[in-house]
């Protein structure tokens, strides 16, 4: 005699209880890892920058004055002429710094990391990052030295006869004292992204007739955008901030951005409200870039 046997049970469906206490589980890890530094960024990252937009809410606020936010009267400031003049001289001088920096340094780096060999690959990443071991005031005084009208270069120009240069005090300064003190940085970031670069489309690009340009737009760059992107955005943020080359290499008519922050702070007549509303509009600005830079370099990424 068979018996047939009894049917399995249904498993029980989760209860909603369960579902919370695994969705709190999940998100206690990354809780765990977030907390100190999580901390971290509020207290000297996030408050601070409240602060500073409150601040930037209030009109002609000086210290000791009762914070009382009450427009966006600093902000109107921001845009006038002689301030979006300075807030455009500190664009112009970011973005200039950027393109100089990628025209040199990216040959330097394709150098380094495609044709040296590998033994002196270290050694080499080393001798840019060597200036980075000093102070930028004393790199800006080796400018100075070079520049100034009694300086190095003019006098190697005389001694070959030919006509001497007035840079100081000048753009042309301003853009070589910047450009040298973050030509490390885009270095080192394009190497990093070179060093990954596939060579057997390299070769297979050349065995199918394509021209060294043309290997170099098709090939090379779209696999090192990434990188030629973030080296980009690293050294326009920071030269977007820099205070002490164009205030040493450019003297006053070279005001920018950081230099009329620090006016409005720590100048003869305080004005901490337009400080910040400046503070604010560089942080909107970096803020911006980053975003362009997460959304299409992805974006390209993914495409290729």
């Amino acid at each position: 005699m068979s018996v047939s046997p009894s049917p399995s049970s249904p498993t029980p469906a989760p209860t909603p209880d369960v579902d919370k206490a695994r969705l709190g589980t999940r998100w206690l890890g990354p809780l765990a890892l977030l907390g100190l530094p999580g901390l971290w960024l509020l207290l000297l990252l996030v408050l601070p920058t409240l602060v500073i937009f409150e601040l930037s809410l209030v009109p002609n606020i000086r210290p000791g004055d009762v914070v009382n936010p009450s427009g966006i009267d600093n902000y109107l400031l921001v845009f006038n002429p002689a301030n979006f003049r300075v807030l455009v001289r500190s664009m112009v001088f970011a973005l200039g710094t950027t393109v100089l920096c990628l025209g040199f340094g990216f040959p330097v780096a394709y150098w380094i990391a495609v044709l040296a060999p590998k033994s002196w690959r270290n050694l080499l990443l080393l001798g840019f990052v060597l200036p980075l071991w000093t102070s930028s005031l004393l790199r800006t005084y080796a400018w100075i030295t070079i520049l100034r009208p009694t300086g190095v270069l003019n006098s190697l120009l005389s001694t070959l006869g030919l006509p001497t240069l007035e840079i100081l005090n000048r753009t042309p300064a301003v853009l070589i004292g910047m450009s040298y003190s973050f030509l490390p940085y885009m270095v080192l970031i394009l190497y990093s992204s070179l060093e990954k670069l596939d060579r057997q489309l390299l070769e297979a690009s050349a065995d199918l007739g394509a021209t060294p340009p043309q290997t170099f737009w098709k090939i090379t760059v779209p696999q090192t955008f990434p990188g030629i992107a973030a080296g980009s955005l690293l050294v326009f943020i920071t030269s977007l901030g820099d205070f002490v080359d164009p205030e040493l290499l450019g003297g006053a008519s070279s005001m920018t951005v950081a230099r009329l922050i620090y006016n409005q702070f720590l100048g003869q007549t305080p004005n901490w409200g337009f400080g910040s509303a400046l503070s604010m509009v560089l942080i909107l600005a970096v803020s911006v870039s980053i975003a362009l830079l997460l959304k299409y370099g992805d974006s390209s990424a993914t495409q290729r």
